[in-house]
């Protein structure tokens, strides 16, 4: 998460939802939305009346914090969204998507978005046979997001890939688990995302 250093699960747990932010934990009985399904806090299990408000500011929250950016940043993502033809919903969630961070954890590099943000401001991640170390680099249809033949031997790589090769893929992205390499041959679909946000709640909030 951008700068933020506290404990993720506090934030599935203030959404309601998995948002994936802790790797393989998120995937066992240890998962703190499996544990304690209510908000954190001393009133977390209390409960408050949803306004037309509260109800869109949660669903930007989820989407925000599942990619793990900032607002400012989130905003300037949305303008582009909405600039382009198209459902502006839909586009903003292919432009998260879309990130070279989470190209990386799409493609089975890491086991969260957290990590591949990681691999990538270190250097261990080329796209197109370019070290790209921009976590936020937009990426294309074509293009190839490799690791770096001197980081082939990393252990929190190899580690990475022997977990999630069980994992279900992306079907916009073609792994190459042998090479440690995904070449991105379409973009992505609202469908191929299924994120757990209602987008057009979100351009709602903006649109005030």
């Amino acid at each position: 998460m951008a700068n933020y250093r506290g404990p993720v699960c506090r934030i599935c747990r203030r959404e309601g939802v998995k948002l994936f932010l802790k790797g393989t934990r998120c995937m066992t009985d240890k998962c703190a939305i499996e544990r304690r399904s209510y908000p954190p806090g001393q009133h977390g299990q209390s409960r408050s009346r949803a306004t037309d408000y509260s109800m869109q500011l949660r669903e930007k929250q989820k989407l925000r914090r599942m990619y793990g950016i900032q607002e400012r940043q989130f905003r300037g993502i949305f303008k582009r969204a909405e600039r382009q033809a198209g459902v502006t919903g839909e586009n903003l969630l292919a432009l998260l998507e879309r990130r070279l961070d989470n190209v990386v954890y799409r493609s089975g590099l890491a086991l969260s978005r957290k990590q591949a943000r990681q691999f990538v401001t270190h250097g261990h991640i080329l796209v197109n046979g370019r070290k790209t170390d921009i976590p936020s680099y937009t990426t294309g249809v074509g293009d190839v997001i490799q690791v770096r033949p001197r980081s082939l031997e990393l252990l929190a790589i190899k580690a990475a890939v022997d977990v999630t090769e069980s994992w279900p893929m992306v079907t916009w992205i073609d792994c190459d688990r042998a090479a440690l390499k995904g070449t991105i041959r379409a973009l992505p679909a609202k469908d191929d995302i299924g994120a757990p946000v209602n987008e057009q709640v979100v351009v709602e909030l903006y649109s005030r």
